[in-house]
């Protein structure tokens, strides 16, 4: 049972004053509005409604960080989190690719968003969520654009696998890999960029996203979740 399925939800921020205290490694999701993020999110963790997915794509506009540690799998999902038990932060960013939000919102989202890119010390890597379909738009671009400076592990996830034939998807991951690894330092070395295909509603590759989140975290050699109690317990 994985580590994600602890998953809490512990902090919203709309202000640079509102980011966590806490000095644990922090795993960012960052995705078009509708790439599936919060669908990923969720599946990943094993519940049903840990990410917010609004009914109006690209309403949402804080960074929403959920902990991992400080709870049993089995845990009521209201319980408190102990505080000094978390272990990792996975951090929801705005979706972003809609027009509906004014262009002040749209301004404090940007100086948001590239400021804790740029800057965020705990922010360990960047897990984007791209559209197989529709790879590598102007705004994926410019996202990966803000991070590829920090010299720090970007994981790519094609989302929606399954509405791709077997052909696609080999060259939907095929360009994708390519494009990433045009992404080279001052040495030619290239960045530590890797992708993989994705699909929720066919459950393809699931376990490889959850194992490259715990690598990023550092979780991914410590002993299992501790499923706490119950399954009707969990259920609750």
């Amino acid at each position: 049972m994985s580590k994600l399925w602890q998953a809490r939800f512990y902090r919203t921020a709309n202000h640079p004053a509102d980011l966590p205290k806490l000095e644990v490694p922090e795993v960012a999701f960052a995705g078009r509005s509708n790439a599936g993020k919060s669908t990923a999110i969720n599946i990943l963790c094993n519940q049903k409604s840990l990410a917010f997915a609004s009914r109006t794509p690209g309403r949402t506009q804080h960074i929403n960080f959920f902990s991992i540690g400080g709870a049993h799998v089995g845990q009521h999902r209201h319980d408190p989190v102990r505080e000094d038990e978390i272990r990792a932060l996975l951090v929801d960013l705005p979706g972003y690719g809609y027009a509906e939000v004014s262009g002040s919102a749209k301004l404090h989202w940007q100086e948001l968003l590239s400021n804790y890119l740029r800057t965020r010390k705990q922010l360990v890597g960047l897990v984007l969520m791209v559209d197989s379909r529709r790879p590598f738009t102007a705004l994926d671009v410019q996202m990966l654009e803000w991070f590829a400076g920090t010299g720090k592990p970007v994981h790519c996830i094609l989302t929606k696998a399954d509405k791709l034939n077997r052909n696609e998807c080999a060259n939907a991951l095929r360009m994708a890999r390519t494009y990433l690894e045009s992404y080279v330092d001052e040495h030619g070395t290239p960045f530590p960029f890797t992708v993989q295909l994705f699909s929720a509603p066919k459950r393809i590759g699931i376990e490889e996203a959850n194992d490259r989140i715990l690598s990023l975290t550092g979780l991914a050699d410590e002993a299992p979740a501790d499923s706490g109690t119950s399954d009707s317990e969990d259920s609750k």
